[in-house]
């Protein structure tokens, strides 16, 4: 008697659940709020190569059109769970992008959407979610655990905001950001890595403590001394010829502060190192099987220390946006918590750089719609647009990220036998 090896798929009711959960939803809001008229996309904006007309379409008729287009989606991943076949990564894409058109149309009812506006604001918002993304990717495939992103952060934003004011230079405070978060990176990886600590309690511990200190800095330095301490320089658009001049692309990626694309190179770098390199291939059998690594002659510790100083300096730069472009200077717990988004980005994008970015993105893009619909007059509760982001950070890891896996040895400390 022979035993037949067989292949057993896994799969999830979540994504089919949520996707019926949203387009029900948008029906019920759709329906008993029901709204009358067109809505307007505007796509040009100042400087363009050649203006783009704008796009007019009614109301109930794109937003019905949209709830079939959801239910259809919804129909093929209960079809697939009930086959047991996993749900293609297209078909959340679509159906998050259908939904977002309909509840635009429908929220910015009489309305004019600036869409290039919308989606350039999306990019700015998204900078220190996706450098914090970043450092928690690159965290995790070491295999650590960086809860400490908000942490680390909020001390790149206190940091370039001091050493900007201090030496008067832009760069000279992101290289401060940059500095701060390493250092935070340094002390989660004394107690995580040397001492053997949780992990999670230590990054928890360490936002706290960062919060503590960037406050208390900031009510008893920076604040009595803001001419000389908290007055740093701004960083001002930078349009790159020719590229800057394109309709909507121009505007969204092309007329952005330097920080900007820093991060265009950021991503870049770090998808080829991890995936390309000798480095990035010790990087990530450290965090698979740290045993094996160090049995093939990869130093697991000094790998861990030296990946989550990297993490912990891009996380730091993510910070110096809060005050070297958002805000001309820092404030307390001026992060709003953007750490933990930026932790959600990287289980969203299933520890991938790419996917990361694009999750980040996402997230920032739900954050700055809030303000547009209020700017517009829409008549969603003000309430509910300000939950706006988390409720879309919630759906998306809990129903559209499907199976996700991170690095096997995350989260456990390795002891040299």
């Amino acid at each position: 008697m022979t035993d037949e090896a067989r292949v057993v798929t896994v799969v999830s009711p979540k994504v089919a659940v949520v996707l019926g959960l949203l387009t029900v939803g948008l029906g019920l809001a759709v329906f008993l709020g029901s709204q009358s008229g067109d809505t307007t996309y505007r796509l040009a904006s100042r400087d363009d190569l050649f203006e783009l007309p704008e796009i007019t379409v009614p109301v109930m008729g794109t937003a019905i059109a949209a709830l079939v287009v959801m239910a259809l989606c919804t129909a093929e991943a209960v079809r697939r769970y009930l086959a047991r076949l996993r749900v293609p990564t297209w078909l959340p894409i679509v159906f998050a992008v259908v939904a977002m058109t309909g509840f635009l149309t429908w929220a910015a009812a009489g309305g004019t959407v600036p869409l290039v506006g919308l989606l350039s604001g999306s990019v700015a918002l998204a900078v220190p979610l996706v450098f914090g993304a970043l450092g928690g990717v690159l965290g995790e495939r070491a295999g650590v655990v960086n809860i400490a992103i908000d942490g680390q952060l909020l001390a790149g934003a206190f940091a370039a905001a001091l050493t900007a004011s201090v030496v008067g230079s832009t760069w000279a405070g992101m290289l401060g950001a940059m500095v701060a978060g390493a250092l935070v990176a340094v002390i989660l990886g004394v107690f995580a890595i040397s001492y053997y600590v949780d992990q999670v309690i230590v990054g928890v511990v360490l936002n706290v403590l960062v919060i503590g200190v960037t406050s208390f800095m900031f009510s008893q330095v920076l604040a009595p001394n803001a001419e000389s301490l908290n007055s740093p320089p701004r960083l001002s658009a930078i349009t790159i010829p020719v590229l800057g001049d394109i309709p909507v692309v121009g505007a969204i990626l092309f007329r952005q502060t330097v920080i900007v694309y820093l991060l265009y190179v950021a991503v870049a770098v770090v998808t080829w190192a991890l995936y390309k390199t000798r480095w990035g291939l010790r990087v990530r059998a450290v965090g698979e099987h740290p045993k094996a690594a160090d049995t093939v002659g990869i130093n697991v510790v000094a790998t861990r220390y030296k990946t989550i100083l990297l993490a912990g300096a891009i996380a730091g730069l993510g910070g110096a946006f809060y005050t070297l472009v958002s805000v001309q200077g820092f404030n307390r717990e001026m992060t709003g918590g953007a750490g933990y988004i930026a932790l959600a980005a990287v289980i969203f994008g299933k520890w991938d750089p790419i996917r990361a970015t694009l999750a980040a993105l996402l997230f920032g893009f739900a954050s700055n719609l809030q303000g547009v619909l209020s700017v517009i007059g829409s008549p969603v509760p003000s309430q509910f647009m300000l939950m706006l982001p988390y409720v879309v950070t919630v759906f998306a890891v809990a129903g559209l990220v499907g199976r996700s896996r991170g690095p096997a040895a995350v989260g456990l400390p390795y002891r040299k036998a």
